[in-house]
């Protein structure tokens, strides 16, 4: 990589804006001791790394220093002689990287055993995954006075999501290949080829959902030849859907009967429904799923957040399959950790001129009082809870950021 052409090398007055006159002194100065830490994943199946060699290789170039626990890139074949020649220091295991990090960042949540280990004021960077918190979580958080940014709370000058969209368009294509090797009759499948040849009808694919995810699934089984239908409550998303494609397709809202004749014809069901999206929502009951074909395949993409399938049960990378009323159910929350170091590249590709920024700026402070998208992914700042989100659900007392940050 030739750093010199990385946009974001140094800050601008169209970057930062208007600041107050004591903030801007402090915008070019990098900190002498700024440290990013990545420990290795503790979650087995978790493959992603935050932040590729080539990341660190520009961030170490700008002043910062980056410590990185030993093989925690490998599962993205990124191992540490990468990392070595990158300007990081590699460290034998992640006590170091807690101890003497300012910034931490890894791609799944600390456990409570890593939150041991955390220190006073620390900075978090990572996934939140709320589903799957407790209330004691976030009070773990809060009492060491942490300031936590989650990946999917974070946004970009245009108010998008580029982590959670980056990962949702890997997990929408990944979702079709998966489900097209478990077709085979090797996997327990009908022996199907998804995209059928001259002569042969292409299998039916169905996807709940006409987000991202649905769109970049339905993107992946046109591209191989099946046939498809996409289901969802909003109509403008299906019209979009339809827009983007490029092609006329089966759309429609959610009626009963309507899905229950694409499901008995299905080979494929994709689940990529948003429980964001509350009035969208629809569960496929148990006795909708008993009546899809012996050796057809559900794959649920949002088994972890509400599920889009009574049938589905949370599985992971090492024994991804169960079957049910013979029908083959993937559900596997993290599929774009399967291609981790397309995902990795993703994810560094928007942490790394945050992290840059945060150098350039002077700091973690300074980061999210000019940089509006990062701010929108702080959940917790100094022990303080921000997140409206995140307060509704643990039922908890939360204030706003920005009137926070005014105080300070």
């Amino acid at each position: 990589m030739n750093l010199s052409d990385v946009p974001f090398n140094r800050p601008d007055a169209h970057t930062y804006g208007y600041q107050p006159r004591e903030l801007m002194k402090e915008v070019g100065k990098v900190p002498k001791d700024i440290i990013i830490g990545i420990p290795k994943d503790k979650n087995p199946y978790e493959y992603r790394v935050p932040l590729t060699p080539q990341a660190v290789e520009l961030l170490v170039a700008n002043g910062l220093k980056v410590i990185i626990e030993s093989n925690a890139g490998t599962d993205s074949n990124y191992p540490d002689d990468q990392y070595l020649k990158a300007g990081a220091i590699v460290v034998a295991n992640a006590i170091e990287i807690y101890k003497q990090s300012h910034i931490v960042v890894k791609i799944s949540p600390p456990d409570f055993s890593e939150l041991e280990l955390m220190t006073e004021k620390q900075t978090l960077l990572s996934t939140l995954n709320i589903a799957t918190r407790s209330r004691e979580y976030i009070a773990s958080l809060m009492s060491k006075r942490i300031t936590a940014v989650g990946f999917e709370f974070i946004k970009d000058d245009k108010d998008n999501y580029p982590i959670v969209r980056s990962m949702s368009e890997i997990a929408g294509s990944v979702a079709i290949t998966i489900a097209a090797n478990y077709l085979s009759k090797s996997l327990g499948g009908k022996g199907v080829l998804l995209g059928g040849i001259v002569g042969i009808s292409p299998a039916e694919v169905v996807i709940l959902g006409a987000g991202t995810t649905g769109e970049y699934a339905a993107k992946a089984a046109m591209a191989l030849g099946a046939q498809i239908k996409v289901f969802d409550n909003s109509i403008s998303k299906l019209h979009e859907l339809q827009r983007s494609l490029g092609a006329p397709i089966f759309t429609s809202v959610y009626h009963p009967q309507v899905m229950e004749k694409a499901m008995r014809s299905a080979d494929v069901i994709i689940g990529a429904l948003s429980l964001d999206n509350s009035s969208g929502w629809f569960m496929i009951s148990e006795e909708m799923v008993k009546t899809m074909k012996p050796g057809s395949v559900i794959v649920d993409m949002s088994v972890d957040n509400g599920a889009c399938f009574e049938t589905s049960e949370l599985t992971n990378l090492g024994k991804p399959t169960f079957i049910k009323h013979g029908v083959i159910h993937y559900c596997v929350p993290n599929l774009a950790s399967t291609v981790s170091r397309t995902a990795s590249i993703a994810i560094s590709n928007v942490l790394t001129p945050i992290l840059s920024e945060t150098g350039y700026c002077g700091g973690v402070f300074s980061e999210i009082q000019i940089n509006h998208g990062v701010r929108a992914g702080v959940y917790i700042f100094q022990g303080i809870l921000t997140n409206a989100i995140v307060a509704k659900k643990f039922k908890l007392p939360s204030q706003n950021i920005d009137l926070l940050m005014a105080t300070f």
